[in-house]
């Protein structure tokens, strides 16, 4: 059961943050308000008029729109185009002509009058994530809609595209509009909720103000006590482990992605890497783990060298991998979570060989490791896809960090997962490093690098641009995520 009796009320010009972990059945519960899935039990009342929603299409004709965590969008399609999508404007009938003129200026007016500029001209495929979201919430404001829903909209999000939506949201909700916020983030809870209802495992547990504590936030989540800090002795950095030198790197459009990057990460140490997205750091990690082919530059596994080396070699050597999309690059969603949980060494004892696989031992280990990482799922036959997906990292995670390891690479670790799977995956980590492993973390939110770095490294454009202690404040590496140098004092090294 993924909603069990669940009430909520929206006032208007009210931003209501709908706080859950993920598999609490939030989005279960707005897709019902969407008309996308229709309810076993209770009611929908729309100023306070019982109303039924076989579709999306008589959602909207009620006045509620809704922007998805996965976009809803044409890629090869304009963003007018897009917009004017499902609800196209004719000339000559309604067997007519696109009027593609008018189309255009109703995207135009839209966001200019709420303050969402963007191009209609652009193509989709060539926008970047925040913009994207953007022309989602221009084509559900173009349908008028009193109630906008956004699920779990800075999931993959920058911080300063997140403050830029947050503060369109209220500017939104100051105009009249009524505004649905699903998340799990409790600073963004607190930064824009008039209201928070709070949902565990399909119940409501609470409601709540911006007022309430992020503890206590926390708790009503996941019904127990969560740290939000990461508690660690210091750091004893040993012997050199990862050492890149002078690495040159293009993204998939042949341009320039790594410029020149030098770094080494120790034994017994976490590093860092700090950057707003799309400065360098994705194509930095496929680099190293061998997904990306190397224009120039070396790079060294405690002496060995790595360059040119395959990704199976690369992990075989010693390196785990938690990649920045799950859902693209960490598990296979068709498989089982058993399976999933062997991926990188289904060939190997005692899960097989080359000939073939031993569903015994993968079955037993699988079982050790769900409850070891605490993997909730109903069965460890099930697919991956099944799960939610703070589940669907621990997967991850668990497989990474089930075997011994020399280098730990963990790229956005937890990115769209819950309070409660991030405690988690943090001591994880600083387990790792405790133990000896070097480790290397690149993490979009800045709170995240410095709950975990003994050192970080500032990103931009492809270069590091610095190397900086965990107590350097938080302005003076935010001038350096912006290209900015000169702030924060002498590197180290």
């Amino acid at each position: 059961m993924a909603n069990d009796h669940i009430d909520i009320t929206v006032e208007p010009g009210e931003v209501h943050a709908l706080l859950g972990e993920n598999g609490a059945g939030k989005s279960t519960l707005m897709n019902q308000l969407y008309g996308l899935l229709q309810p076993d039990e209770g009611e929908i009342l729309v100023d306070g008029e019982v109303r039924t929603f076989r579709s999306p299409r008589d959602a909207i004709a009620a006045g509620i729109g809704m922007v998805h965590q996965h976009f809803m969008l044409v890629p090869v399609f304009t963003v007018a185009e897009n917009i004017a999508l499902g609800a196209e404007e004719t000339r000559g009938g309604p067997l007519g002509w696109l009027d593609r003129r008018r189309n255009r200026r109703d995207v135009l007016e839209t966001s200019t009058k709420y303050g969402l500029p963007i191009d209609p001209d652009a193509l989709v495929e060539n926008l970047p994530v925040g913009a994207q979201q953007r022309v989602e919430i221009v084509k559900a404001l173009t349908r008028e809609v009193d109630l906008l829903i956004l699920d779990e909209p800075t999931a993959v999000l920058t911080p300063q595209e997140t403050d830029e939506l947050l503060r369109v949201l209220r500017a939104l909700a100051e105009t009249g509009k009524s505004i649905v916020f699903i998340t799990h983030k409790l600073r963004e809870v607190k930064a824009i909720a008039d209201r928070i209802t709070v949902i565990r495992r399909g119940r409501t547990v609470g409601t709540a103000t911006p007022d309430t504590s992020e503890d206590e936030l926390a708790a009503l989540m996941v019904g127990r006590d969560v740290s939000l800090e990461v508690t660690k002795k210091p750091a004893t950095p040993a012997h050199e482990v990862l050492k890149v030198t002078g690495l040159v790197v293009d993204d998939d459009r042949g341009v320039r992605a790594v410029d020149g990057v030098d770094l080494v990460v120790r034994s017994g140490e976490v590093l860092g890497i700090a950057g707003v997205q799309g400065n360098g750091q994705t194509e930095l990690v496929e680099a190293i783990m061998g997904l990306r082919e190397i224009r120039a530059g070396r790079m060294e596994l405690e002496g060995q060298n790595l360059t040119g080396m395959s990704t199976k070699k690369i992990l075989r050597a010693g390196v785990g991998y938690v990649p920045e999309d799950r859902s693209l690059d960490g598990v296979v969603r068709e498989f089982s979570v058993a399976e999933n949980l062997v991926l990188d060494m289904y060939d190997s004892a005692p899960y097989g060989n080359a000939w073939r696989l031993d569903p015994k031992a993968i079955g037993s280990s699988a079982a050790q490791r769900v409850e070891q990482f605490d993997i909730r799922t109903g069965s460890t036959d099930s697919a991956v896809s099944t799960l939610s997906g703070g589940n669907q990292q621990k997967v991850v995670v668990a497989r990474e960090m089930s075997r011994p390891l020399r280098l730990l690479i963990a790229s956005q670790p937890t990115r769209g997962v819950d309070v409660g799977s991030i405690e988690f995956i943090h001591n994880q980590v600083v387990h790792e490093r405790d133990i000896g492993t070097a480790v290397l973390v690149v993490s979009s939110e800045l709170e995240e690098i410095y709950s975990l770095a003994d050192r970080i490294a500032v990103m931009y454009r492809g270069r590091i641009l610095a190397i900086v202690a965990p107590d350097t404040p938080s302005e003076e590496i935010g001038l350096l995520m912006a290209g900015v140098t000169g702030t924060a004092g002498e590197d180290e090294k």
